[in-house]
């Protein structure tokens, strides 16, 4: 079994791959809840629900949110009878959303997510890191921020000067995900907005501690492979490169992989972490997604 860390576009690109050289069955994904909120009267998931959505097969893999092929007759009317929507959310997209919503009125947020993935026949299993709301504070030069007001009402455009979220408690399997699991992988999304709150939860980072844990490194040639990272690593203090992420995860990694353009990284990083593979991992088309989830398990 493999357990696997995932934001919202790095790490479901690699699930692509994943599920092509492994039985979905044996996959489970713990995903970052960081960025939950209510979006004009729905409750948003965006992690959980592209990792969803990507399982499934029916991802818009030009976004990266969102069904492909969905209408948005319910946003353009909301916003032609005056209705703020700060997310162009699709109709199917909302309809998943209104059951999420309804079913957490009733279960905790890990027990709604395991319904809609059955519904939606994935075989893999989908946890959030925790049935707890968190919260991001994002200190910027423009004042403080949570992530939807930075990146989609600022556009990710001020400078970050720090930012803190709150610990929560891990949703009930993840622990057990962690200790079972015959690797841990910690996909390639933002080391500190998506996997950064899954192990700021203390008893994540000592379970990791006794697993076999491999990470793809989220930064290519000194820039992130998508999203805002490079602004949020350098407001923590560090170097926007593998080298960087190294430092991150260097208390509980046992195997790092960065790409063939960082190679000049290899030895310093072997400082930190014991194995280093350089390779490509920037994924283009699924071969590549799969030759990637190849090199993991080699």
């Amino acid at each position: 079994m493999i357990t696997v860390f995932s934001g919202g576009t790095g790490t479901p690109k690699l699930l692509q791959g994943l599920v092509e050289i492994i039985d979905p069955e044996d996959i489970t994904v713990i995903v970052n809840t960081l960025e939950n909120d209510y979006f004009s009267g729905v409750y948003v998931a965006a992690d959980m629900d592209t990792v969803m959505y990507t399982l499934a097969g029916m991802i818009n893999q030009e976004t990266w949110y969102g069904i492909e092929g969905d209408t948005f007759i319910t946003h353009d009317t909301l916003k032609g009878i005056g209705c703020p929507e700060i997310l162009r959310i699709g109709d199917e997209d909302r309809a998943i959303k209104i059951q999420k919503t309804l079913l957490i009125n009733k279960y905790p947020l890990s027990k709604a997510v395991d319904i809609q993935r059955k519904k939606l026949g994935i075989n893999s299993k989908i946890l959030p890191m925790s049935d707890q709301d968190s919260h991001i504070t994002i200190k910027t030069t423009e004042g403080d921020m949570d992530f939807h007001q930075f990146l989609v009402g600022k556009q990710g455009t001020p400078q970050v000067l720090d930012l803190h979220y709150k610990t929560v408690k891990p949703a009930p399997g993840v622990i057990e995900a962690i200790k079972n699991a015959e690797m841990v992988l910690i996909g390639p999304s933002n080391p500190i907005t998506s996997i950064g709150p899954i192990i700021s939860i203390n008893s994540v980072t000592k379970a990791l501690k006794n697993a076999y844990v491999v990470a793809v490194s989220p930064i290519i040639g000194g820039r992130p492979v998508s999203g805002p990272a490079a602004k949020f690593m350098k407001a923590r203090g560090y170097e926007v490169s593998c080298l960087g992420v190294a430092h991150i995860y260097q208390d509980f990694l046992d195997k790092f992989i960065i790409d063939d353009i960082d190679a000049h990284y290899k030895d310093e990083i072997e400082k930190l972490i014991t194995e280093v593979v350089v390779t490509q991992t920037n994924m283009n088309n699924l071969q590549d997604k799969v030759n990637l989830a190849r090199i993991i398990f080699g």
